[in-house]
């Protein structure tokens, strides 16, 4: 009786020390979640709105900061909230794409910061038309009609 008993306790015990330390290792962060990853600009004119927000939250527990927002090329401009973000607050990054460039777009813009998930790659997709040329129409004349006198 006895010796369960020890060996009980001493399972017990364990148990909570083994829990108690992987609590402890688990240190506080921020922690960054986006409302969309990915941006479809379907099809647009040349020359048309090339212009997208990124919305993100800060869902961890201590101040998020963006310490680096990449696109993959230079018709892809990324802008972004800069000072740090506390926990539950939001923040945006604006993209703007070149839209004088024709054809698919699909570029990628790498957001690195202090977060659990420190590097997150956002994504836009779409493709440039040419605009089709505004026709006006002809004016149909009939000579067979008569002038309106008044």
């Amino acid at each position: 009786m006895k010796k369960t008993l020890l060996i009980a306790s001493t399972l017990i015990f364990t148990v909570f020390a083994v829990n108690a330390q992987q609590k402890a290792t688990e240190k506080p962060a921020a922690e960054i979640s986006f409302e969309k990853v990915v941006h479809d600009y379907g099809k647009i004119y040349r020359g048309g709105d090339g212009n997208c927000i990124f919305k993100f939250k800060n869902t961890g527990t201590e101040p998020l900061t963006l310490t680096s927002v990449r696109s993959s090329c230079g018709c892809t401009t990324p802008k972004w909230t800069r000072e740090p973000i506390l926990p539950g607050k939001e923040g945006e990054i604006y993209v703007h794409y070149d839209t004088k460039r024709m054809g698919i777009i699909s570029k990628q813009i790498t957001v690195i910061s202090n977060a659990k998930t420190s590097t997150v790659v956002l994504k836009i997709k779409g493709e440039v038309i040419t605009k089709p040329a505004e026709v006006m129409p002809e004016k149909q004349l009939d000579n067979n009609a008569s002038p309106v006198n008044k």
